[in-house]
């Protein structure tokens, strides 16, 4: 159970955009990397996992899309929303696939190493270029198939920037929504399943979440199914990826080059694989972006218990029309509403509006209310079995002073 208040505390774990942190008006939020008893933190890649939850958290929000740092299961046991920043990261992504393609195409790690490796004077080192350079021929990429695996809002972006550099493209991804379908262009196939896609494509990319599902989905059938001489790509999740039997494949000459966000003693050395210190979002725009989005929806969340772009709790949108909110989060059982509209009920509170929404396993309710709740009603309602968290949410007319 959760009192009202106007004076939020956010604890940052990172170093967050200066544009973000600024949309928290003064008035209303404090932050530090030393908050105790926070009402939300803010964070990037700060490990979360094995920390401990303080009892006065209400939110979770990463500037940033992957939430794998962070203990999602957990705080939706607790009835805490985790906020993440999907797509606002996707420009910067979609630049670094196309870098990475043009790296391998043209072979300018090795050329560039080579180049560096050269000594003697300019006579000697224009002779040794253009002894050498015949090495290093590559291909151009209106040539190549590039398949993508994965078409949210990074998926549709480097889908469309492969046609737009006169690839043939064909994308996979039996979950893509109705936004991001409107997104993709025409131009690119649909794969009926991964093997087709493999089968076809001589550059694949990867561009799903980690979890149980996409853990190893990328493995020796699929990777043995590409035409030689093909390269793979992956900034998406190290994990996706099945790295030993890709190793093997490198080894053999069947695969051309592998690139990856994600450095490990296994890959990095390896003369075709190319690491980056996970660069897909390290830009000063896509840092400002993600920081800009999520900094909203937690506000929206603290301020008007709305729930946008969470990862572990429903989509939740309700246009104040009342001082007095109230917000629940329940297991998503039966009966939980009547249970929570009787207790209103006794107070003889009148709902004025209301949403209920559910995912999975959780469930999600805003109330709009005539009179004020008193704390024997928010108490009943509290100890309801299945209820995770109640909250009074902060007066209309005191939010937007």
């Amino acid at each position: 159970m959760d009192n009202p208040k106007i004076k939020f505390k956010v604890l940052t774990l990172n170093n967050i955009a200066e544009e973000g942190l600024e949309r928290f008006p003064k008035a209303r939020y404090t932050f530090d990397s030393k908050m105790p008893s926070p009402d939300a933190i803010l964070l990037r890649s700060y490990k979360m996992h094995g920390i401990s939850l303080p009892d006065s958290l209400l939110a979770v929000a990463r500037a940033g899309a992957g939430v794998n740092n962070i203990p999602v299961d957990k705080l939706s046991g607790l009835g805490v929303p985790v906020f993440n920043a999907p797509g606002a990261n996707a420009n910067a992504v979609k630049e670094l696939v196309i870098g990475a393609m043009l790296m391998s195409a043209r072979n300018l790690s090795d050329a560039w190493d080579y180049v560096r490796k050269l000594g003697g004077d300019k006579e000697a080192i224009s002779r040794e270029v253009e002894l050498g350079k015949k090495q290093y021929v590559g291909f151009e990429l209106p040539s190549r198939t590039l398949g993508v695996i994965g078409l949210g809002a990074i998926g549709v972006e480097v889908a469309n920037a492969g046609l737009s550099l006169g690839m043939q493209v064909i994308g996979y991804d039996p979950k893509i929504t109705v936004q991001r379908a409107w997104q993709l262009s025409s131009g690119v196939q649909q794969a009926a399943n991964l093997d087709e896609l493999f089968r076809h494509c001589d550059i694949v990319t990867t561009h799903v979440p980690l979890n149980e599902a996409t853990r190893g989905m990328v493995n020796k059938n699929s990777l043995e199914l590409l035409p030689k001489g093909s390269i793979v790509l992956n900034f998406s999740r190290d994990g996706v990826i099945d790295n030993e039997a890709l190793v093997k494949l490198l080894d053999k000459g069947n695969i051309r080059n592998y690139i990856c966000d994600f450095p490990s003693p296994d890959l990095k050395d390896h003369p075709k694989i190319i690491c980056f210190p996970h660069l897909g979002a390290s830009t000063a725009e896509a840092e400002r972006n993600c920081a800009v989005m999520v900094v909203d929806n937690l506000r929206d969340f603290l301020e008007n218990g709305n729930v946008s772009r969470s990862v572990n709790m429903p989509e939740a949108k309700l246009s104040r029309t009342r001082p007095h909110r109230l917000s629940i989060a329940n297991a998503n059982v039966p009966s939980m509403v009547g249970q929570v509209s009787t207790a209103l009920a006794e107070q003889d509170i009148n709902i004025a509006d209301m949403l209920n929404v559910s995912r999975g396993d959780l469930a999600y309710t805003l109330l709009d209310l005539d009179d004020p709740i008193n704390d024997v009603t928010l108490n009943r309602i509290s100890s309801i079995d299945g209820i995770l968290r109640v909250r009074v949410l902060p007066r209309l007319d005191t939010v937007h002073q």
